[in-house]
């Protein structure tokens, strides 16, 4: 059930609502009045329980754990290997604050190259969603558009190129009281591609879902058992869905992650990685770090936490 269906059901019991008030108004009957009360009465219940979800996401999303999408944008191969990097660096960093990395699927364009790469980062520690350093928490504002100036390892003439990835975050739902129904699901299973050994090739542990009345697609091919990628494909699932709930103006998954990333464009950055000038400026605070070698390792707590609380003090 997408944000624009339960948005039209709340406006339609409200309009019920504000009629049988006008009715009580108007009219001595005191018949019709109580009436006219139980029924508001049973609407009110209908529109809380519809409202719940609404009010309720925030707070399930607080869970700390979340979902990075990385792509390929603008600049063909050099695109490709920048959406590598970046996928490097956050896995590193990850490994730096003991998280653990899991891919869900990947789409490479050859070698060192990745075209789309979605992956889940979590906490194993029990107690890191009660503080400021859980993966969501520290990696929620990596969404949008990172640009990349170098010179390609193929150019002759020494140009700098331009090149660009999106970055997509949603957070992994713990509590969702969304329900799926199974008939709205759309589940095929296939052969895993790329490393992982050779039983990839042997077995349709795959799984794809697509959830009909949305659109929404997920897929998990890192798993050898195919229940443990169908598991892990719902939660992506259920992790989309809750936060299109939580978006009151998207209409769709993809309304979502283009509000997030932009269209991809060269000039619609958030933060840009200078090779030549050995820095990387993010846009939005208007602050630069050097040091692009460390940064490359997974040396990024001072941009993340420059983030992260610049957003707190905004929300204060």
């Amino acid at each position: 059930m997408d944000n624009s269906y339960i948005q039209t059901q709340i406006q339609e019991l409200e309009n019920k609502i504000h009629e049988l008030d006008l009715l009580i108004k108007s009219t001595g009957d005191k018949t019709i009045k109580s009436m006219a009360l139980e029924e508001i009465q049973k609407l009110s219940e209908q529109k809380e329980a519809l409202s719940k979800p609404l009010k309720d996401t925030e707070a399930e999303i607080q869970s700390g754990d979340c979902i990075m999408e990385i792509r390929a944008g603008a600049g063909g191969n050099e695109a490709g290997l920048f959406a590598s990097d970046l996928y490097n660096i956050y896995r590193r960093f990850s490994e730096k604050m003991k998280w653990k990395v899991s891919e869900l699927s990947k789409n490479e364009g050859g070698i060192g190259n990745i075209k789309e790469i979605v992956f889940e980062v979590k906490s194993e520690d029990s107690n890191a969603s009660k503080s400021k350093n859980t993966p969501y928490q520290l990696l929620r504002n990596e969404s949008g558009t990172h640009r990349v100036q170098r010179v390609p390892s193929t150019e002759s003439s020494g140009r700098i190129h331009t090149s660009t990835a999106t970055i997509a975050v949603l957070p992994i739902v713990e509590k969702a009281e969304i329900t799926i129904k199974p008939e709205d699901l759309r589940i095929d299973t296939f052969r895993a591609s790329g490393a992982g050994g050779q039983h990839v090739n042997k077995t349709e542990s795959a799984i794809r879902i697509t959830h009909i009345p949305t659109g929404i697609v997920v897929q998990c091919q890192d798993e050898r058992s195919q229940h443990k990628n169908k598991e892990r494909a719902m939660s992506a699932l259920q992790s989309k869905l809750s936060q299109m709930i939580h978006d009151q103006n998207a209409k769709s998954i993809d309304d979502i992650r283009s509000n997030q990333v932009g269209s991809a464009e060269r000039s619609e950055k958030i933060r840009t990685y200078n090779f030549p000038q050995d820095r990387v400026t993010d846009h939005r605070i208007k602050k630069s770090w050097h040091n692009l070698e460390k940064i490359l390792i997974g040396e990024i707590m001072p941009i993340l936490s420059s983030l992260r609380d610049l957003k707190d003090e905004q929300t204060e």
